[in-house]
């Protein structure tokens, strides 16, 4: 706990994680498509945007609470998909849900997570998305949906941005497979990283355990998730795929990795509940807008008929400011409570909500706010030129 005490950012979470991880495997959390242009936009962007604070206002205190599809949330920062969560820490998915119940958010389980829809359930009772994906065979979505539906996840939460798996070349180059093999290549870094090693080994094994039991669907060993995704997921799936989901589940329903005002429109006409704008986290199309950039185009495209929220390249509370400033409900993030789960487990997700609070608190201070409504593009220097 004590290194935890040291991480003053989200950035800060990142080093520590570094330093704890093997290479291969902290390359899997960090890296982005091929020369990673839009990993670094989708940070990079936030910091063209200029914030115009008002003074003299009593901001004693600070409300975070806002609501994102019918449910409060006590801050408008939720957790993204994310898969194989166990290969960064142990304690993985469960851990993750926990801390996200405890900061009083939502937490999005992945299709592709380390621990199965039911056992994430079972572990919190905070308020829980899951996210999938249109494999090949539509009777695994169906099962999930009967799944979700028995174990109470709020929505489903459709990623439609993996039609092909993007170029990671960190991932190639360190021949990371699924779960992770040891090589003549790789042991002396997994050696050197001695704690990982242990409970890597006396853990159980890491698999995609929603589909473990599958005898179709189920990883083989020493495969590569390229390899995977191109068998297990359908390429030719279309709007009409979509809005057959929409109707087979029946409740709150969002498209993940929307960033065409055009597919924005689509989405809602077809019966979205929100739109997640989303690149994958710089992890599929390389050259890509970042997400804060289309923000502004696809909020006047929605025009107030879904839920908007932002995933990719949030690592401060002025992030989540200048985004919900520019019309976003609420924020996601991936990558920082990764780092944090690596860094120190269910205390370093922990921490990372207790930093990441304290910031838009005292920005919001700072800008003369006191609650989330107040945060529109009056906060925003210039916001006409923004879009």
């Amino acid at each position: 706990m004590s290194q935890l005490k040291s991480c003053f950012n989200l950035d800060d979470f990142r080093v520590l994680a570094k330093s704890r991880l093997p290479r291969m495997i902290f390359d899997y959390l960090d890296g982005g498509s091929d020369d990673e242009v839009t990993l670094r936009r989708n940070q990079d962007s936030f910091s063209k945007i200029q914030l115009m604070p008002r003074v003299l206002r009593n901001v004693e205190n600070i409300d975070l609470s806002t609501m994102v599809l019918g449910q409060k949330v006590d801050i408008p920062l939720l957790l993204s998909p994310t898969g194989q969560t166990r290969m960064f820490h142990h304690s993985g998915e469960v851990a993750v849900a926990r801390a996200a119940a405890r900061a009083g958010t939502i937490y999005s389980l992945s299709s592709v997570s380390s621990t199965s829809i039911e056992d994430t359930a079972a572990a919190s009772g905070g308020c829980k998305w899951f996210q999938i994906y249109v494999w090949r065979d539509r009777q695994i979505i169906r099962e999930f949906m009967t799944r979700c539906r028995k174990s109470g996840y709020h929505a489903l939460c459709l990623t439609v941005d993996l039609p092909v798996h993007g170029n990671r070349e960190r991932d190639l180059r360190n021949r990371l497979t699924f779960p992770a093999a040891l090589t003549l290549k790789t042991a002396m870094d997994v050696m050197s990283h001695p704690r990982w090693l242990y409970h890597y080994l006396t853990s159980p094994k890491i698999e995609i355990a929603n589909v473990a039991s599958s005898a179709k669907a189920a990883v083989s060993d020493g495969g590569g998730l390229m390899d995977y995704i191109s068998r297990q997921f359908d390429s030719t799936v279309d709007w009409d795929d979509v809005a057959w989901m929409i109707e087979q589940w029946d409740g709150p329903f969002l498209i993940k990795g929307i960033v065409n005002p055009q597919d924005a429109r689509r989405a809602v006409e077809i019966g979205a509940s929100g739109i997640i704008i989303s690149n994958h986290g710089g992890r599929q199309l390389d050259s890509m807008s970042s997400t804060i950039e289309v923000l502004p185009q696809i909020v006047q495209a929605v025009a107030g008929r879904a839920e908007i929220l932002l995933d990719g390249g949030v690592r401060r509370g002025t992030d989540v400011i200048k985004a919900l400033a520019l019309g976003a409900t609420a924020v996601m993030i991936g990558r920082p409570y990764l780092y944090a789960l690596a860094a120190g487990g269910e205390e370093g997700v922990d921490r990372m909500f207790e930093l990441i609070r304290a910031e838009i608190i005292r920005d919001m201070a700072l800008l003369g706010c006191t609650k989330i409504s107040q945060l529109t593009t009056a906060v925003i220097f210039n916001a006409q030129e923004i879009g």
